[in-house]
């Protein structure tokens, strides 16, 4: 009852302080944050996290699978179809660059061998869309911006899975296994399609329109049936999200209209519940007992790696400077992986600590200057389009 009540106290001040947020660099994200830090453990202990509670995990999980199933809307496979090649390169090329590259900086910096800093190459590298939503959701930002870190957040943090868990069986304590990940990868975008498809096509057929409060229940209800299903049938939660919003924004664009309103509400309370939880898992010790080597690896993630490879990877491309800019500094690291670091805990990997440790130091860091951010990006683009008016 004391988390509930410490969450119902933060979302009262969220919430008066939303409008200065929406204007300024006030983040509520680093509010939750840094809320989780001073309750929890690091700070008075009102609120004591396990990280290896399974319970934990699942926050984590399901935040993520509802910011990816809510977004996922905002694009259609029309949209998809005409602008593929941006969200190619950072997928194809941006991601396995960004993973080489984070290990090579963690086996230089850190005390890790190669394997194990390839494993945190796979958990870095990622962008996440829950943060990336606070720049795909506004207006200013252009369009093929916003489709690329829209694309490339939702779906890379499926594809990391395979490097995580073929890290996992080199170390030896992985219960998984590769090819059958990959299965599951693949059943993730097809059982996310056809649930969602599926129930599409059966309001259709039967005279029996949802009406009035119970219009946004219906895609809640899919992107529920889609949760339920694939964590029954072993499918990839996140792929199954993703594909399950864009057959939803592809298909019916009444379901989706009714539905983004209600779902971008459910998917920031569960976004600040699962900050407040892992601002709880945070020490003190956690950054103090790292070597400067160690924080300067963290530094240089989310400083240099990231930046320099998806400007490489873009140059050339239609982007404008400006938008290659933004979408090498917005690869934050967060809740994918947050998720990734428990995974890892929880089957007991040697050096585990550590490996978590790393990530925690990037992932906070991350979280702290990219929702930070966000604001000003909007006005960088606000003035630039200004200056065109004006002229």
């Amino acid at each position: 009852m004391i988390f509930l009540l410490v969450f119902a106290l933060l979302l009262l001040l969220a919430v008066l302080l939303s409008g200065l947020a929406d204007r300024s660099v006030l983040s509520i994200a680093v509010l939750f944050l840094g809320a989780g830090f001073l309750f929890g453990d690091g700070g008075v202990g009102l609120i004591h996290i396990e990280p290896e509670n399974l319970g934990t995990r699942n926050i984590i999980e399901i935040a993520l699978f509802s910011v990816l199933f809510t977004d996922s809307m905002h694009f259609h496979l029309g949209q998809l179809s005409g602008n593929w090649r941006l969200p190619v390169r950072a997928l194809l090329f941006g991601m396995p660059l960004t993973l080489l590259a984070i290990a090579l900086l963690a086996q230089l910096l850190t005390q890790l061998n190669w394997v194990e800093a390839f494993l945190v190459g796979a958990i870095l590298s990622p962008t996440d869309p829950i943060f990336a939503s606070a720049i795909v959701s506004r207006e200013e930002i252009p369009p093929r911006l916003r489709q690329l870190l829209n694309v490339e957040s939702g779906l890379n943090d499926g594809l990391a899975l395979p490097a995580v868990v073929l890290t996992l069986e080199m170390l030896g304590n992985s219960e998984k296994h590769f090819v059958p990940v990959l299965g599951e990868l693949a059943w993730g975008v097809v059982l996310g399609a056809a649930v969602a498809y599926g129930a599409i096509l059966l309001v259709r057929l039967l005279p029996l329109p949802p009406a009035g409060l119970y219009k946004p229940l219906y895609a809640f209800a899919i992107g529920l049936s889609v949760l339920s299903l694939a964590e029954l049938l072993n499918a990839n939660l996140f792929l199954a999200a993703y594909a399950a919003g864009i057959t939803i924004a592809s298909t019916s664009a009444e379901v989706r209209d009714t539905f983004q309103p209600f779902g971008e509400t459910i998917s920031e309370l569960l976004k600040l519940i699962a900050l407040l939880v892992f601002g709880a898992l945070l020490t003190l010790d956690t950054v103090t007992s790292l070597s400067l080597r160690a924080d300067l690896f963290a530094i240089l993630t989310i400083f240099l790696i990231r930046p320099l490879v998806i400007e490489l990877v873009l140059f050339g491309s239609a982007l404008s400077w400006r938008e290659r800019a933004v979408a090498a500094w917005f690869g934050p690291k967060g809740f994918a992986s947050i998720f990734y670091g428990l995974l890892i805990l929880q089957q007991g990997t040697d050096g585990a600590s550590y490996i978590a440790q790393l990530a925690t130091v990037v992932i906070t860091l991350s979280i702290v200057a990219h929702s930070s951010t966000d604001v000003l990006t909007t006005r960088w683009f606000q003035k630039e389009t200004n200056e065109i008016t004006e002229s």
